[in-house]
């Protein structure tokens, strides 16, 4: 049963910020296929993708584009930033340098603003130098105040990507008052990020919470749970590879990604 509005004295003060991030993991043992592989992820998820998934998540969390900047990087990475409003903004209203969107062939920067609220996407392709692993990794931040939440786009966020270790941010600011006087401090019940995050993407990662309830931040971090080697090989299948070869690229890839779940460097005995 959906709870009552709460009757405020004025606008809703509150600041929700969701900080998204996101790795995927992929075997490269040549310096062809590290080459290959960051240039295969530079351009799946180059800035017009980037600004096609921050708009999915705007409409998700029914909010109205403002401004839109994105930019391309060499050798490899991109940026997205939108300038969102709870409600649209009027035309007349709105400050010449905004674009609502609407970027032409000709910008190669675009930046994205949201009224009181914004949007970032960062992306990092990197590779280990000996391992023969590559990383890709993407930070993306969502900021809103008012009723709308970031919490509602997560879902879509991770589906959007090859996700093998997630980790994600909640937390809830300021303050907004009752129309008594009474100030309130969350809006919404929220025990946990999983509470936000669909049963079955659960049930695929391993999952640890680290919440400070007194507050309002909340942090999960997730790491997928069941590994199939043919979809980490780059430009190979593990049917090519002996099966001592597979247990240690298996390896290899398993303690990569213990490394980034737990930030921390692990040397293998």
């Amino acid at each position: 049963m959906e709870k009552p509005k709460l009757a405020l004295y004025g606008f809703n003060n509150l600041t929700k910020s969701l900080s998204f991030n996101i790795y995927d993991i992929c075997i490269t043992e040549t310096k062809k296929e590290r080459e290959a592989y960051i240039e295969y992820i530079d351009e799946v998820y180059n800035s017009k993708r980037l600004t096609e998934i921050l708009e999915n998540v705007t409409n998700k969390i029914g909010a109205s584009i403002l401004n839109i900047s994105k930019q391309d990087y060499e050798p490899q990475g991109a940026s997205v930033t939108i300038l969102i409003s709870e409600e649209e903004v009027p035309v007349y209203a709105l400050d010449d340098s905004c674009n609502r969107g609407i970027i032409s062939p000709k910008n190669h920067t675009v930046v994205g603003h949201l009224d009181k609220s914004h949007i970032t996407v960062h992306s990092y392709p990197e590779s280990h130098p000996e391992k023969g692993v590559s990383t890709f990794r993407v930070d993306i931040d969502v900021s809103t105040c008012g009723e709308i939440s970031p919490l509602n786009a997560l879902d879509y966020l991770i589906a959007s990507f090859d996700s093998d270790i997630i980790t994600v941010d909640y937390r809830v600011r300021g303050f907004t008052r009752l129309a008594n006087g009474k100030k309130v401090f969350i809006d919404h019940d929220i025990d946990t990020i999983q509470d936000y995050i669909d049963e079955n993407t659960v049930e695929r990662y391993k999952l640890i919470d680290v919440n400070i309830y007194q507050e309002n931040i909340f942090h999960t971090k997730m790491m997928l749970k069941e590994l199939n080697l043919d979809n980490y090989l780059f430009g190979k299948k593990k049917d090519e590879l002996t099966p001592n070869r597979q247990k240690n690229l298996l390896n290899s890839l398993k303690q990569e990604m213990k490394e980034i779940y737990y930030g921390m460097n692990l040397y293998e005995k």
